[in-house]
């Protein structure tokens, strides 16, 4: 029962100051509707059966009641007020970051998350914060209307595109480990793949990620097709590929190394490391015939090591 208790009374995977505020707030409404609901509904069932109809029975004609009339309008107007008060001081502080936070550039696009570090690094559906750190991310899109959501944070704000658009929060100790993003407005086919890792880091193992890439290329160096998949799915790149032959938005990967592919030019062009590499960094370069122009330049999103992970799981897949 206790146990049950603290489930409703605070929701779990709190990962930052803002989810305590947040939960705290929407379990405080939540529960002020259910006294008010049983302080409304449960008179109303008292008196449907009290005064039920009987033979005989004449009800009173009643014109007013001053001391009702002035109850029910000044205890709910006072109530209404003082939760406005709530709303607006928890609104002030979430909507201004404090100015030491840390800044980190996110780019909405079909159907992927792009983020940029202060010293230049990027990175693509994953982000990496340190812990107890402030964290301000300053928020923009490439195409239509998306937003980036992360439940355990208990963050979310609209991306307009010709906008920016920001907001930050605080990762705990407790928070420390993966947790998930979304975008949480429909933005096309993609949308519901549109998600992006983020990762709560020691300061140490932050600094190494910044440095390196993390610590999982050391373990899949020497299988590199391996690695290769794992990017596959990182980056974005299974909701315009597919692997298995299938049609997508883009070309399948399936058998295309060391094939000649038409282009839309009607000229064609070999599938080696030099035309795969061009076609990650200047993808409007050389496109596909039958296929539209619609996939996004990854220069300055990939680290040599998964570009070359990519190449040999593309190699893999005959």
């Amino acid at each position: 029962m206790t146990e049950w208790l603290r489930r409703m009374m605070l929701p779990v995977n709190q990962g930052s100051d803002f989810a305590r505020e947040v939960d705290f707030t929407f379990m405080g409404l939540y529960w002020l509707s259910v006294v008010l609901f049983l302080i409304v509904i449960g008179p109303m069932v008292y008196f449907t059966w009290r005064y039920r109809y009987k033979p005989g029975r004449v009800t009173p004609h009643q014109t007013h009641n001053t001391v009702m009339e002035v109850t029910w309008t000044v205890i709910p107007t006072v109530i209404c007020f003082l939760i406005f008060l709530w709303g607006v001081n928890g609104y002030m502080k979430f909507a201004v970051p404090p100015g030491e936070a840390l800044e980190i550039q996110v780019v909405g696009k079909q159907w992927l998350w792009t983020f940029e570090y202060p010293d230049g690094t990027r990175s693509v559906n994953e982000m990496h914060v340190p812990v107890n750190k402030n964290i301000r991310l300053v928020m923009s899109s490439e195409d239509v209307l998306h937003d980036f959501y992360v439940p355990d944070m208990r963050i979310k704000r609209d991306i307009v595109p010709g906008r920016y658009t920001q907001e930050w929060f605080r990762a705990d100790n407790g928070a420390i480990g993966e947790h998930t993003s979304t975008c949480a407005e429909y933005c096309g086919k993609g949308h519901s793949d549109m998600h992006a890792k983020v990762m709560v880091d020691t300061p140490a193992d932050y600094d190494k990620w910044m440095a390196t890439g993390g610590t999982e290329w050391e373990d899949y160096k020497t299988h590199m097709q391996d690695w290769g998949k794992i990017q596959y799915d990182r980056k974005g790149c299974s909701t315009c590929h597919s692997v298995d032959g299938s049609a997508s938005k883009g070309p399948t990967w399936k058998g295309i190394w060391g094939t000649m592919v038409k282009l839309n030019d009607g000229k064609s062009v070999l599938v080696d490391e030099a035309y795969v590499r061009e076609s990650m960094m200047l993808p409007q370069a050389k496109i596909v015939a039958g296929f539209d122009p619609i996939m996004p330049t990854f220069q300055g999103l990939l680290r040599e090591n998964e570009i070359q992970g990519l190449m040999a799981y593309i190699k893999s897949l005959k």
